[in-house]
């Protein structure tokens, strides 16, 4: 048994391995198995090239597979994964767009269009103007190179930081959410976009999360938001946003993303880092194109059996995995000191 200065040392040698620990204790009940065939119950990303996974977006083309693409230093490529099994099936190396900045989202619009938003500002929100790229997803998995059109993008109200864009399943239109810490807004594109001159996209909703992605429901009436500690579902409304409540969101490492299924009964959100798990929750919704069944949220607070509670196992697990790295950070900078 060891001493009270033992135990302190032991723990300023080995912090990783106690804060692999105290996630694996706390997250453990909440890990969903990624045996699903179609990948809509959770999968992990086998790809080595795949490392920091920032866009999701379900295939609705070839059910069961998801589209992702890496941040940024990888260069013009999407890869397709098989959500039963975690493999890449396909690379798409893009063409007719320049070198990447930033990439951090991907959603499918009407006519199986992908876009590609290249929103991302490393240099926190000082670049005057960001790219989105469309092309059409190929019929057949298979690694091939497909021209992409590029498109500029503005803000109405100046440059600013963003990882989160969806585009309207019905109409086509695309939106982006800022990225701010005390909330951003969500950003209305032209009614077409044009590769000829700017597109420029103007705040016609506040949203109350700091975004790391967005989803819209395969029907359209639902949006998901997520941050990387928790996330907000709201009614569509026309874009003019209708909060409906909080989003049952993992616990990850870095959350980077989020996708409706392509028959909307799911949200699965994806994380950065090597084999990036990607989890599954129930989608609010009901399961009716919007998605969602028991588990989700219906009120702040409540599940959409008017249950108290639902909230509190992982709302406590988050507040107890803070607290667990705090006190391994400031054991690891005392010991840098010492």
């Amino acid at each position: 048994m060891k001493c009270a200065g033992q135990w302190q040392s032991w723990v300023m040698r080995r912090p990783l391995a106690l804060l692999a620990a105290a996630l694996l204790t706390l997250t453990g009940a909440l890990a969903v198995p990624a045996s699903a065939a179609d990948g809509d119950d959770g999968f992990a990303i086998k790809d080595p090239r795949i490392t920091e996974s920032s866009g999701l977006a379900a295939s609705r083309l070839h059910p069961g597979v998801y589209w992702t693409h890496n941040d940024s230093d990888d260069g013009p490529y999407l890869y397709a994964v098989d959500g039963a099994t975690g493999e890449t099936v396909a690379r798409l190396t893009l063409t007719g767009v320049g070198t990447p900045r930033d990439v951090e989202a991907i959603s499918i619009g009407p006519g199986n269009k992908i876009f590609v938003g290249d929103i991302g500002d490393n240099l926190g929100g000082s670049w005057p103007y960001v790219w989105i790229y469309e092309l059409p997803e190929p019929e057949r998995l298979e690694d091939a190179t497909v021209r992409a059109t590029q498109y500029v993008v503005k803000y109405s109200d100046g440059a600013r930081d963003a990882e989160s864009m969806v585009v309207h399943p019905k109409t086509g239109r695309v939106y982006i959410i800022d990225k701010k810490e005390e909330g951003g807004h969500l950003y209305e594109g032209p009614a077409k976009l044009s590769a000829e001159g700017d597109n420029v996209f103007r705040p016609v909703a506040p949203v109350e999360l700091w975004a790391t992605d967005a989803a819209l429901s395969p029907d359209g009436q639902d949006l998901a938001v997520r941050g990387y500690f928790g996330g907000i579902h709201y009614a569509w409304n026309g874009g003019k946003l209708q909060r409906k409540g909080r989003l049952s969101v993992p616990l990850q490492g870095q959350g980077e993303s989020v996708t409706y299924s392509a028959d909307g009964s799911r949200l699965l959100f994806g994380s950065e880092g090597t084999e990036s798990p990607v989890e599954s929750r129930e989608a609010p919704g009901g399961g009716d194109g919007g998605g969602g069944g028991r588990g989700a949220r219906a009120e702040d607070g409540k599940n959409t059996a008017g249950e108290e509670g639902g909230d509190t196992v992982k709302v406590g697990g988050a507040v107890a995995v803070a607290v667990v790295v705090a006190i391994l950070f400031g054991l690891t900078r005392r010991r840098r000191r010492d």
